[in-house]
């Protein structure tokens, strides 16, 4: 059964605000907790469309890419700073 998407990217985006407190860059098997019975390309689909939007944005390290809020933490341009 499949989940609505709506109803998914707030929960990832709720999901992702509260945990950028902390942490504020996630992999996409953290965003997968967001709402656990949603399948992982579904959650991926939504990220994806909620970084589209501009809610989210991709960090890569450079082998690999996460997931962050705008805003939060250390963005791409300071991470690479010397």
């Amino acid at each position: 059964m499949a989940v609505d998407k709506e109803v998914l990217k707030q929960k990832i985006l709720e999901f992702a605000t509260k945990k950028a407190k902390h942490k504020s860059k996630m992999y996409i098997k953290d965003l997968y907790k967001a709402m656990p019975e949603a399948k992982p390309r579904e959650v991926k689909n939504a990220a994806n469309e909620l970084v589209r939007e501009g809610k989210l944005e991709f960090f890569s390290s450079g082998s690999t890419t996460m997931y962050g809020v705008p805003g939060m933490g250390k963005g791409v341009e300071e991470a690479f700073e010397e």
